[in-house]
């Protein structure tokens, strides 16, 4: 078959959160079938991406996209019922492309419900709303710990694209989530349109423990640092949990790795103990230094890409439930899940004074991702939805 792929980032190379998931996606259907890509270009790096993806066999079209002047462009929506979601990402130029490829594919696969828009026009096609996140529902966690007027922006977007997300479902042919919540969330949200769960995986052969480099005492966190929920556990992190853990254990150091740190971020470097990277070429270099993972993550949905890589490297997590809710089976036995301060700091003491005992959590988390989020194995669910459309079903 031929597959149309839409997404807000080129998606190559896997080097953050939805470049590894749209990579993977798009790798796996091209074992069987002809996959073409589009998408928008953030910058120079996306664009020299495309290329990449245009030597892989992935011919890939790109929208040059300014994020500051798209989210500025889209404010005076505010008056009005539209997402402002569809003002940042909308695009006729996109739309022109999508448009003048549409007839020559046989199906369209869009990552999140900002690229689904640019499918609705195209009902021939056997379409596929892939929730890289329920969007809808992430705003509505950021309502919930902003202030105001900021709470009543998120709170309108979550409304209004809660119904542009409800239109697509029940118009695509099949709506993909990657956890089993999300997919409830949905179906009480929207009942009686179809959906699977595909979850994310880990590359267990790139991602493979190094116990002997880990640094007593060092606690790491890998992720964009200008993404809001990273953002928001980070600063959580460091000025009310790190203090009270250094309390006990004074020469504990937490390393932030990411690109992009916001100002925010990039102060908390000021903080006694606290680096920050911001872009590193290649995130396992400090994994393989780290004692613990820590995923203080109090706004999230999906499954967390830097849980899955930290459990593949053989270190023990430390997460709140909104950062592992997405991995099944693990909870206290090869992760602890921890939600308030003390918590964070009790567990986290907890593995610092018994190091044997960290190491059983890190050999533990070894292997549940082995045994449950192998990629070969996670994206089976993809092989039989692309093959389902095949028969015409």
């Amino acid at each position: 078959m031929r597959i149309l792929f839409l997404s807000q980032r080129v998606p190559y190379p896997p080097n953050r959160g939805d470049k590894i998931t749209t990579w993977r996606l798009i790798e796996r259907m091209q074992r069987a079938h002809s996959v073409s890509a589009i998408a928008f270009a953030h910058d120079d790096a996306d664009r020299a991406a495309a290329e990449e993806l245009r030597k892989l066999g992935v011919p890939t079209t790109t929208v040059d996209f300014d994020e500051r002047r798209a989210k500025l462009a889209s404010v005076p929506l505010l008056l009005g019922s539209k997402p402002l979601t569809l003002g940042v990402y909308g695009s006729k130029e996109l739309q022109a492309a999508v448009d003048r490829a549409a007839p020559e594919f046989d199906v369209g696969y869009a990552y999140s419900s900002s690229m689904g828009v640019f499918l609705e026009p195209h009902a021939r096609l056997k379409r596929v709303m892939h929730f890289a996140e329920l969007d809808s529902d992430k705003w509505r966690q950021y309502s919930e710990r902003a202030g105001f007027p900021m709470s009543w922006v998120y709170r309108r977007e979550w409304r209004t694209l809660l119904r542009v997300e409800t239109r697509i479902a029940k118009s695509f042919d099949e709506n993909v989530f990657c956890t089993p919540l999300e997919e409830r969330i949905f179906r009480e949200q929207i009942p009686g349109a179809s959906s699977l769960v595909l979850r994310n995986g880990v590359d267990l052969a790139f991602y493979r423990p190094k116990p002997e480099r880990a640094e007593p005492g060092h606690l790491v966190f890998t992720g964009v640092m200008d993404y809001l929920p990273n953002v928001d556990g980070c600063v959580w992190f460091v000025n009310d949990i790190l203090p009270k853990v250094r309390e006990r254990f004074p020469d504990v150091r937490f390393t932030i790795i990411g690109s992009r740190p916001s100002a925010e971020v990039q102060a908390l470097a000021r903080m006694p103990g606290v680096t920050v990277t911001g872009f590193v070429q290649d995130t396992r270099e400090w994994l393989e230094r780290g004692a613990i993972s820590v995923a203080p993550l109090r706004i999230a949905r999906g499954i967390q890409n830097k849980v899955l890589e930290a459990l593949a490297m053989g270190l023990p997590v430390v997460g709140t439930t909104s950062a592992t809710q997405g991995i099944e089976g693990g909870a206290g036995d090869a992760f602890l899940v921890a939600d308030s301060v003390e918590a964070q700091v009790g567990a986290l003491c907890d593995l610092l004074a018994h190091p044997a005992k960290a190491r059983e959590f890190a050999e533990r988390g070894r292997k549940l991702v082995e045994s449950k989020y192998d990629w070969e194995v996670t994206l089976r669910p993809l092989d039989e939805l692309l093959a389902r459309f095949g028969r015409g079903a």
